[in-house]
């Protein structure tokens, strides 16, 4: 079951307040066990939110989205009047990927809003970037709201053709929200490796079962 869109709701809905009070975005660094020693680790301690590390990339202008009501969508933009809080993060390298897991606690739920059927794949392109967005398979995590999407990013760098992936998975209970991102490495003289999709769905229940205690 894919769920359509970035944060939005999908799975058995929000949790009662009872099963989050004691969270604590501090236990997201717990997911440390689950990487072997071919991962290189390390992890953030709690500090205020940077929205900046929250926020994709933002796009250029004069890009035309396909279709074209999905754009607000397509750029995944949180909204930045409601990130205020605290976050922990634990980041992973290894098998060719890189794996970040980001623990957030805001002062009030953060509202979401459904983007619709029509906007589970949009395209887009402009001048220099072309690329897509789909939302793709979330885990399932009881009490828990959960959403992933697939990004691909096309641009053109001295002349050659670049293509660059992110895969987005999200889960949010009550003020709680966690957000793991899988992407590619680009290492000289080797292929890029596919992204371990498997392993950072994994991750986004392990790092949710860590902070909810």
């Amino acid at each position: 079951m894919a769920c359509a869109g970035v944060l939005t709701a999908c799975g058995s809905g929000s949790a009662p307040e009872s099963e989050y009070a004691d969270a604590d975005i501090a236990r997201v660094s717990q997911v440390k066990a689950t990487f072997g020693d071919q991962f290189q680790y390390r992890d953030i301690a709690p500090t205020g939110i940077d929205p900046k590390l929250l926020q994709p990339q933002k796009m250029p202008p004069g890009l035309t989205f396909r279709p074209p009501e999905c754009a607000t969508f397509a750029e995944g933009r949180l909204p930045e009047a409601e990130l205020k809080g605290n976050m922990a993060a634990a980041t992973a390298e290894g098998e060719g990927n890189r794996f970040i897991a980001l623990a957030v606690e805001t002062n009030e739920p953060v509202p979401f809003p459904e983007p619709g059927e029509a906007c589970k794949k949009v395209e887009f392109g402009g001048p220099a970037l072309r690329g897509l967005v789909e939302v793709v398979e979330a885990p399932q995590i009881e009490g828990v709201q959960t959403a992933a999407t697939h990004r691909v990013l096309q641009t053109v760098v001295a002349g050659a053709p670049r293509t660059g992936e992110l895969y987005n998975y999200t889960a949010r209970f009550g003020p709680y929200l966690v957000i793991v991102t899988a992407n590619p490495l680009v290492i000289p003289d080797k292929p890029v490796a596919p992204v371990d999709t498997e392993r950072a769905r994994k991750l986004l229940v392990d790092a949710v079962a860590a902070v909810r205690g």
